[in-house]
Formats: structure tokens, sequence, C-alpha cells
């Protein structure tokens, strides 16, 4: 890859740390409030779950992004760390982040599932609200 081309990515990935890292610091949707009518407190209990989700996910975005900062400086960012082959720029353009070509991650995301028992969605929609 040439180094114009990994300073763009090295920007983008930067930018998306910052942003990550911002809203990572907003923790005030999952205090835990007591309402007067049991439906607002369902209602609150749901809204802090979202939260707590959406925070688990930028947590783990964040640590992916990272972690494409550190292939950088490595000299290994933009080859998969399944197959060793690169990265198709297209991929990286959608997904600067990304550790795996698209064959690669689709087998990660199918294990992932296969020892989590579903996917994320699948858990929400059988847990008891």
């Amino acid at each position: 890859m040439e180094p114009r081309e990994l300073e763009r990515y090295r920007a983008l990935l930067e930018a998306k740390e910052a942003e990550l890292v911002e809203a990572l610091r907003r923790r005030d949707g999952i205090a835990i409030e007591k309402a007067a009518d049991a439906l607002d407190e369902v209602r609150l209990a749901a809204d802090r779950e979202l939260m707590i989700h959406t925070l688990d996910r930028e947590s783990l975005r964040l640590r992916e992004v990272r972690a494409a900062l550190a292939r950088i400086e490595e000299g290994a960012y933009g080859v998969c760390l399944g197959c060793e082959q690169p990265i198709p720029t297209k991929r990286l353009d959608a997904v600067p982040w990304a550790a795996y070509c698209v064959r690669c991650q689709e087998a990660v995301d199918a294990q992932r599932a296969a020892e989590t028992g579903g996917s994320l969605l699948e858990t929400l929609l059988e847990e008891p609200v």
C-alpha cells in the first residue's frame, strides 16, 4: 500500500477513534431511574439496556479501530488476518478498521454466531423485557 493511502486511512481511523472516545464518555443513559408508573419504569429499563448494548458495540469498535492503527504502525495494515491476502481497497474504504477480507469475516461471524447460539438481534428478541 502506498504511503499516501496509508496516511489517508490513518487520518480516517484517528477521526473515528476520537468520535468513539467522545461517545463513550456519555454514559448518562445508563443511570438507574425510578418512575412512579410501572410502564415508564419498563421503558426506562429498556432504554438503559439499549444504551448498554450501544456502549458495548462502541467499545468493541474502538478496540477494532485501535488495532487497525497498531497494524498501520507494524506495517501489517490492509492484510487479512485470516488468509493473509490483501484486503480490497473497496472494503477498506467502507470499513477502514477491517481486519479480515469479506470471505474471512463471514467465517469469523459464522463462528461467533455458533459460539453464542445466534445473532445479537436474535438474543435481544429472546430476552424478556
